[in-house]
């Protein structure tokens, strides 16, 4: 099953991501577990860009689910570019999804992916509001 990514979308970040030689597997191409890595720091990145502190004690951003649709095989040595786009904003979180290349061969898709990221009270184990700085920071 191949999940498509929404032609309504919102760009948010750009990763360049360096292949290492330890992300392949036998089969000589980058195992599939790797590119949920990749995933998340395409994310962290960012979030980080943002100049926020999504390190707070008591809440802070959970992933719900997570895909990717592989397309071609990536093997090293090569850098990852990843773009990440944001969707379907709510009051506690949001669809991420990253459309990922080879810096060499930027028009070629190698993968695409996606998670729901929600923000999170750990006290209370729910889903809260987005705080209000963050929220204008996404600009939700």
């Amino acid at each position: 099953m191949r999940i498509p990514i929404p032609e309504d979308k919102k760009f948010v970040h750009e990763s360049i991501i360096p292949i290492r030689w330890g992300d392949m597997d036998a089969f000589g191409h980058v195992n599939n577990a790797v590119y949920f890595r990749y995933i998340e720091q395409a994310r962290i990145n960012w979030l980080d860009s943002l100049g926020l502190s999504f390190s707070k004690k008591d809440q802070g951003v959970v992933v719900v689910n997570a895909f990717c649709n592989f397309t071609k095989q990536i093997e090293y040595p090569a850098d990852l570019l990843v773009k990440t786009y944001i969707t379907n904003p709510t009051r506690v979180g949001l669809d991420t999804f990253n459309v990922m290349s080879l810096t060499t061969d930027p028009d070629t898709i190698y993968a695409t992916s996606g998670a729901t990221i929600v923000w999170v009270d750990f006290k209370a184990q729910k889903a809260a509001s987005w705080p209000a700085d963050i929220k204008a920071q996404l600009e939700l």
